[in-house]
């Protein structure tokens, strides 16, 4: 079930007109039936592994609570972690390292006709994975108290906005929102309708609109000249921006609906004009998850030069290596640990600090074009199907770029007319420096904006249901 489709729309009215009947427990048990049945959707099969991982880690936060040793407390922290890890990683990475162990033997000689398995990925694993092990992490660190609720806890892992794509909520902030009685304001109505209006905006008209633009580029055995990479490098820019920013919407926008916020996870992304600044802007859920149990453990930036940057790297590499099992997201994480690695290392020059940071329009445009290509070029790796075809692409780009080449029509045209209404309102909120800024507008203004998002989302979206880029993750 995904969120741009009929079966959701009669899924969220039937479970939100029943809910707001129900009282407080009553609403709490809904969300979670609702939940399962959004999950079971996709394939029930699966269930049962977010069962598993609810039962666990609840079990395991309720064990850490009543435990008094060191020793036995970090036993069982390592249990939770043990088993989140061995789950995600073999239902994520198995089928990725055995192809990779018979494509090594076999170029070594070795006739190794083993025969493999081939793993589905559960949708939403990586998500509720990383939010359930963190939750268990704040219990053993004491900075939350394990909850004996085992329905309240269930809902905050199972919980359907969010579940398949994000954000990655903490339990401090989730837990509480599902424990009290929700009261819903008519502010959080009217911003709820807006994000998921604005939601369905960013996925069916932007994203799926310049996916083809994009596809044309990447496709295999296509030999586009550079500037036509570049085009399609600005359209899966664009595309993974709408394609995520609007599941964000949507999921933050029905839980507004329901009395529940969720945190932001997009905060003008490419805008920002540094790399550090870009992962504070960009999944912010993902990279301060990152940040608080990754990077910080290892020792973040206490230590020595060489060990901050060894931290950031490693920190990247794994962020990369967290949305697929791919070397392109190996080499994603690489090159985003590089950049980090590059301005961490350059902050120690004076003319580079006044370079970023510089108050001139000059340089302020400058940081941000330059920020903002290097952006492009990681999507690029992203997208790329192979690190060769990012071999095949980066020349084109730097030795073949014939600007005259560029396909007006078919590439250049519709990219321009996708991207240049989400401009004009992402640079208005930029401006107000509020993501919710066109509700806070005047009557007239506001509604204006309501009615041309409505004309564009039914007249030229692209209404094929096609899926999150991000359920893959």
């Amino acid at each position: 079930m995904v969120f741009n489709s009929l079966h959701f729309v009669w899924f969220f009215v039937v479970v939100y007109a029943v809910y707001r009947a129900l009282p407080h427990r009553g609403q709490n048990w809904l969300l979670l039936l609702a939940s399962y049945y959004f999950y079971a959707a996709w394939d029930w099969r699966f269930l049962g592994l977010l069962l598993a991982s609810t039962v666990v880690d609840y079990s395991c936060a309720r064990a850490l609570d009543g435990s008094g040793t060191e020793a036995r407390r970090k036993a069982i922290l390592w249990l939770s972690i043990g088993f989140n890890l061995s789950v995600l990683g073999f239902f994520k990475y198995f089928n990725f390292f055995a192809d990779n162990l018979h494509a090594l033997l076999s170029s070594l000689g070795w006739r190794v006709d083993f025969v493999t398995i081939r793993v589905l990925l559960p949708i939403g694993i990586s998500f509720y994975t990383f939010m359930t092990m963190s939750y268990v992490i704040d219990v053993y660190r004491r900075e939350i108290p394990a909850t004996r609720r085992l329905l309240e806890f269930a809902v905050f892992v199972a919980y359907f906005p969010h579940l398949v794509a994000g954000p990655i909520l903490r339990a401090s902030r989730l837990l509480p929102q599902i424990h009290e009685p929700r009261r819903i304001s008519g502010q959080q109505v009217r911003d709820g309708l807006w994000l998921i209006a604005w939601g369905f905006f960013l996925k069916i008209f932007v994203a799926d609109n310049v996916a083809g633009v994009a596809n044309a580029v990447f496709e295999p055995d296509t030999t586009p000249t550079g500037i036509n990479v570049l085009v399609g490098v600005y359209a899966f820019t664009l595309q993974i921006f709408g394609d995520f920013a609007g599941y964000t919407n949507i999921a933050r926008g029905t839980s507004k609906l329901m009395g529940i916020e969720l945190v932001e996870n997009f905060r003008f992304p490419y805008l920002v004009r540094s790399p550090q600044e870009f992962w504070r802007h960009w999944h912010i859920s993902l990279s301060t998850w990152l940040r608080d149990y990754l990077y910080i453990p290892l020792g973040g930036n206490r230590g020595s030069e060489s060990r901050t940057r060894l931290n950031l790297m490693i920190t990247m590499v794994l962020g990369g290596l967290w949305h697929g099992a791919a070397w392109t997201f190996i080499l994603w994480g690489i090159y985003q640990g590089a950049l980090l690695v590059g301005y961490h290392a350059g902050k120690g020059a004076e003319w580079f600090r006044r370079w970023v940071s510089g108050a001139g329009g000059v340089a302020r445009v400058t940081s941000w074009f330059v920020m903002f290509h290097l952006t492009c070029y990681g999507w690029l790796i992203f997208r790329a199907r192979s690190a060769e075809q990012v071999g095949l692409l980066t020349h084109s780009i730097f030795g073949n770029f014939q600007p005259g080449s560029v396909d007006v029509h078919g590439l250049l045209v519709p990219l321009l007319l996708h991207a240049t209404p989400l401009v004009l309102v992402h640079a208005g909120e930029a401006y107000y420096n509020d993501v919710l800024a066109v509700p806070r507008l005047p009557v007239t203004v506001r509604y204006s904006i309501y009615a041309a998002t409505c004309y564009l989302v039914l007249l030229f979206g692209n209404f094929g249901g096609a899926e999150f880029i991000y359920f893959q993750f």
